[in-house]
């Protein structure tokens, strides 16, 4: 995945010139440093302005899911406005802080993560993944389709380093359930306990800054949370 386009602060600028003196007529892509943060299904970005002046150093992708139930009569997908949304908001944040260079370090792309999380990713790539609110697919028939599978969640602990974290919160207690059973059913997740997860600052600016997050507070809804440590491989892997 080249991110070169969405962090132009962290384009590596010697290794760009060296590369352009080689090869002038392929751009030059180089970053300082990769993505580590991903926040899957990132809704308006209220997560991702957050998460930035906190990790300063670290650069962070927001994803908006596709979802084909979301397509129009001319194959467009809907919520690409919303993507568009998210992308202003952070080209006026980067303007709006030219002196500090705060928010150069977050990015929004669209993308369908459930086919192809490995192509954006390499192993062990990330130290935090965001699952936050992520829609619940009510009916039986509709699970399949649900963020959270034993299949998705192989992908996770691959791009996701041993000691990283996975977040997750819903307001929807089944859906709550559905994502603590199936991590916990993973060899290479365990769930952080009550102490550990409070520790994590990263958890109440997931409970408090997210748009649904907000929303939930409004109208005093109830926020399940779960996080899971990505476990160190067996020897043998």
């Amino acid at each position: 995945m080249d991110w070169a386009s969405h962090y132009p602060a962290f384009i590596e600028t010697e290794t760009a010139n060296h590369r352009h003196e080689e090869t002038p007529n392929v751009p030059s892509t180089a970053l300082k440093k990769e993505v580590t943060i991903a926040d899957i299904g990132c809704g308006f970005g209220g997560l991702l302005v957050a998460l930035a002046p906190k990790f300063p150093d670290e650069l962070i992708i927001g994803i908006r899911e596709l979802d084909n139930s979301n397509i129009d009569m001319e194959g467009m997908e809907i919520r690409m406005q919303v993507t568009e949304f998210v992308q202003d908001r952070i080209r006026s944040l980067r303007n709006r802080n030219r002196e500090s260079g705060t928010y150069q370090n977050i990015a929004c792309v669209r993308a369908n993560t459930m086919k192809f999380l490995p192509n954006f990713f390499k192993k062990a790539q990330l130290a935090k993944i965001f699952l936050c609110f992520p829609d619940p697919h009510f009916k039986a028939r509709k699970h399949k389709a649900r963020i959270v599978s034993a299949t998705l969640n192989s992908e996770y602990a691959f791009v996701l380093r041993p000691g990283g974290v996975l977040y997750t919160i819903t307001d929807v207690a089944d859906l709550h359930t559905w994502m603590v059973r199936h991590f916990e059913d993973h060899p290479s997740f365990a769930r952080l306990n009550e102490d550990e997860q409070e520790a994590d600052k990263c958890v109440e600016t997931m409970k408090m800054e997210t748009e649904e997050g907000k929303k939930v507070e409004r109208n005093k809804g109830e926020k399940f949370v779960a996080c899971f440590q990505r476990l160190q491989d067996p020897p043998w892997l």
